[in-house]
């Protein structure tokens, strides 16, 4: 027999098991041919494209270089960049993030010339967001052009699996015309370059930067739940590494036209490639990522923004399903149901006898 409520209480917690299940399964059906289109992408050891940002202490590498663990403790954090600057290009890698209680860790993947460009500087974010135990991982994407972080274009969702679980692969393609943001080969957000946007678009060369570090200030629920360092270290590892893009030559504050002109070709050849072909089957999918998974986003937050971004396509049916500061209505992140734990084996019975 169970003790009042424990049915209950377990046929919820078998329930949410399976929805849990479930979602993770139908995650890897949708995301498997995405995945392979991005196989045949070349990949870099650590020692071909980057060098360490900070934190060195922190970055453990594996012995062919094609692994990067780094590391966020009490004393730092860790973090690496690429060792040169690109005029657009597809940047990659399969990332596993941090596990069980994360609050306050912010995991980013990043292109940025702030380093260069203090004031004026582009960004394209991938950050991830760390939350209490059981509480699911977020993940945020950012655009930034010429500083216009006044004008900022966040989206953020949740991932159909666990990121702590097993390593997916998270990739950014920027070219002149468009950027796309990829999750496991699936496009989940594409940001076309409309001519209002003016120099909000990022269009200055860019390095990608990896690093982990404390976010307690705003991460989880806007800085609530700080970084538990008694639950550390923090530890995320980094694979599958890409660089693809047209290498800047010169000083990148200087606009030179021979790389312009160097670089169309490049251009050319990167957005003919199979994985920056946008085509219905994949604008489906980005459609059916979004509709389950995204918690907020810009286009739809009239109370930052009265008259929608430019680049945003607005559609009314949808903006239904958003409140008027930008968040759904309908995804909510789910609390992971507890591990069953084993129980004690009972104390052997002990006789009148013995027991005298």
């Amino acid at each position: 027999m169970h003790p009042p409520g424990a049915r209950g209480r377990s046929m919820a917690a078998a329930l949410a098991m399976l929805l849990w299940t479930c979602m993770s399964g139908v995650a890897g059906v949708m995301t498997s041919a995405a995945a392979d289109l991005l196989d045949d992408v070349p990949t870099i050891a650590f020692e071909e494209g980057f060098s360490p940002l900070f934190g060195e202490d922190n970055m453990v590498r594996s012995p062919d270089g094609r692994t990067v663990s780094i590391t966020l403790n009490r004393y730092t954090g860790s973090g690496f960049i690429s060792s040169d600057y690109y005029h657009h290009g597809f940047f990659s890698a399969d990332i596993k993030l941090p596990k069980d209680h994360t609050a306050g860790v912010v995991v980013a993947f990043y292109l940025s010339n702030g380093d260069v460009f203090e004031k004026t500087h582009d960004e394209l974010d991938f950050e991830f967001l760390g939350n209490r135990y059981r509480h699911e991982w977020k993940m945020q994407t950012n655009v930034y052009g010429n500083g216009s972080t006044d004008r900022g274009r966040e989206e953020r969702y949740l991932m159909p699996f666990d990121p702590a679980a097993a390593a997916h692969r998270f990739s950014i393609l920027w070219s002149s015309r468009v950027i796309i943001f990829y999750v496991d080969g699936t496009p989940i957000r594409e940001v076309p370059r409309a001519p209002a946007m003016g120099a909000d678009y990022p269009s200055k060369p860019m390095a990608l930067y990896v690093t982990i570090w404390d976010g307690s200030t705003w991460a989880t629920d806007n800085g609530k739940y700080k970084v538990n360092y008694k639950r550390g270290p923090f530890t995320a590892v980094f694979s599958e590494l890409v660089l693809r893009g047209c290498r800047a030559l010169s000083d990148i504050r200087l606009a030179s036209v021979d790389d312009q002109e160097r670089c169309a070709g490049a251009e050319l050849e990167l957005m003919t490639a199979d994985y920056a072909t946008m085509t219905p089957r994949k604008r489906m999918a980005m459609r059916q990522f979004r509709q389950r998974q995204m918690l907020y986003t810009v286009c739809y937050d009239t109370n930052r923004y009265p008259e929608s971004l430019p680049e945003c396509d607005v559609n009314v049916a949808e903006r239904q399903k958003y409140w008027q500061w930008g968040e759904s209505k309908v995804v909510r992140p789910h609390v992971r149901p507890r591990s069953r734990s084993r129980r004690r084996p009972a104390p052997p019975l002990v006789s009148l006898q013995q027991a005298d």
